[in-house]
Order: C-alpha cells, then structure tokens, then sequence
C-alpha cells in the first residue's frame, strides 16, 4: 500500500480524496488543512501545523494547493520531509520551479513530482510526441472552453473579491481553420479570458478589474472580460467545473502534404480529471523511490508504464 497525505482541501484535494477509496493500492492517512480541522467534524482531517507529525506515515503528499503563491512558498519546505506531487501550472516559471525542487530532493533523498495534471502534464507530453513525429510544422494549444482553477485561485487573492471563477475560451474560428495555420500562435492570440466574480461589499471594482487584467503571467496581454454579478447568480449559474481542448500539430508532409496530430479531452470535472492524473502520478513517484532515484521529475521524463502501477512486462503485454 501507498499511504498518501492530501494538502488542502479546495476542489482538487476533495476530488483526490474520493477517487483515492477507489484505489486499492493506496491508502489516505489524513488530510492536512490550514482551517480548523474541528469544524470538519471528520477524523480523516488534520492541522496542517502538525504535519511533521507524519513524516514517518505517509510516503507521499499530494499538494492540492494553488499554484500563484501556495506551491512556491509550501512545496519547497514539504519537500524537505515529504515525498510530493503536485499540480503547479505558472508554466513560465517551471524551469527554475523544477532546479529548485531538484536540488532539494537530491539533498534530502526525496522525491518530487511536479507540474502534473492535464496542461502541463498530458498536454505537455502530447505536444513533445507531435513534434518528435512531425519534425517540421507548428504546434497550437488550446484550452476550454472551461474553467480554469489556477486563474480563478488567482482572482480570488485579489483584495475585495469574494467570490470568482474563471473561464477560459478558445477562438474558435482559429481551429475550424488550423491546417492553414502557419505559424505557432501566442496563447493571447488564441483565446479569450472571461471572469465573473463576486465583490466584497463596498470594494472598488475598478481597482478590482484593472489588477487582473494587468495580472502578469495570468491575464496581462489577453482580451479579458470581467463580469461583476451578485452572489445568487454566481452560486446558481458558476458552480461547475468544466474544461477541456485540444493539442493540434501541423506537420509538413512530402509533396502538398499536411498531417494533423490531434489530442482533446473533454472533460465534465476538471478537479476530478486533474486529482486522477496526479494519483497516476503518485504512483510514478513511487516507482523513483523503489529506485532510489531522488530528486525532482515530470511527466516528460517517466517511463509510461511508471504510471499504471504495472511491471515492465505486465504493460506490455496489455497495451503493446
């Protein structure tokens, strides 16, 4: 058995929570929350300042953090004590994320999974696939329609928001017409961002909306609409967690040729697909332990069968 520890419980550590009882390989210790575990009255929850309790409990920690100040400032400190995976999407800053908590594991003897999930994380492996097939042609994301968390976490740090969410749409016009597409596009010139959000009472919305359209690494530099609505709407009409897209690959072929690799999800919970990708990797993570290889990884450098908690043999024979 894999005993797992859950850090915070927003959407993606509930959603991690539940599909880990589905699970017969793996078993929840506790869930770790910076809110008084009392008022949960369940014995599964446990303050996050009792953590190093554990260490000797719990071989992995799944952070189900955000990833705008969270992870960076937690992940680093967890590290230190823990096995973890997590799900930290600011994909500008992976680079020095990833040296970062290299560095750390390889000192402490530990291991860490990082920058998994669905973009980054099948996305990304989809994207190197199509380009080390089709060596030559262009290569465009695309995301939602849907919700992004990680943008809406980040709105939701805005002083005076009470309440927000974030909704990702792709120009459609753009994929209906990709195999003309000759360039690789900026993601600003793909997409639209769509915030509605909930004010505190008496905020100054304007000071509200020009800080998170001039949000770096999140909205600057995109067409962003940002929608003030009242508390029953938004409980009523932004509940759901839908999302979604599409990795599309251009490549040149011989002659007049075009060949298009293509990979989509459409996915109903985003949290829910996103705690299932990071529970696969739990399980990767767990097989650079058997290893003794410490430090930190991603999907890019993980052998496929890592994930499915079969040998070498056992996965091909099943998927080859």
């Amino acid at each position: 058995m894999i005993r797992v520890g859950i850090v915070g419980y927003g959407n993606l550590g509930k959603a991690a929570r539940f599909l880990i009882k589905r699970e017969e390989d793996i078993e929840l210790v506790k869930v770790f929350t910076r809110r008084d575990p009392l008022s949960f009255k369940d014995e599964i929850m446990e303050s996050l300042d009792k953590i190093s309790d554990y260490k000797n409990k719990i071989d992995v920690l799944i952070l189900a953090l955000g990833s705008a100040k969270d992870i960076p400032d937690m992940a680093p400190d967890l590290l230190k004590e823990f096995n973890t995976v997590d799900c930290y999407d600011n994909h500008n800053h992976i680079p020095e994320y990833f040296e970062k908590m290299d560095a750390i594991g390889r000192q402490k003897k530990k291991c860490a999974f990082i920058s998994t999930g669905w973009d980054p994380g099948l996305f990304s492996l989809n994207r190197a696939l199509a380009e080390a097939v089709l060596t030559k042609g262009n290569t465009n994301t695309f995301w939602g329609k849907g919700v992004s968390q990680g943008h809406s976490d980040a709105v939701r740090r805005v002083e005076g928001v009470k309440y927000a969410i974030q909704y990702t749409v792709p120009k459609e016009e753009i994929i209906a017409n990709i195999r003309e597409e000759k360039r690789q596009l900026k993601s600003y010139e793909s997409h639209k961002r769509e915030v509605y959000l909930v004010a505190e009472e008496g905020a100054d919305k304007k000071k509200i909306e020009e800080e998170i359209i001039n949000m770096e690494d999140y909205f600057k530099d995109y067409e962003v609409k940002v929608h003030f609505i009242d508390e029953e709407d938004f409980k009523k009409n932004h509940q759901g967690m839908p999302h979604g897209g599409h990795v599309i690959r251009v490549g040149e072929g011989l002659a007049n040729n075009s060949q298009v690799y293509k990979f989509s999800l459409d996915l109903m919970s985003n949290p829910e697909f996103t705690a299932a990708v990071a529970i696969a990797s739990l399980r990767a993570l767990y097989k650079f332990l058997e290893k003794k290889d410490y430090g930190a990884h991603t999907i890019l450098d993980t052998p496929i069968y890592y994930f499915t908690g079969k040998s070498h043999l056992e996965a091909i024979k099943k998927y080859l």
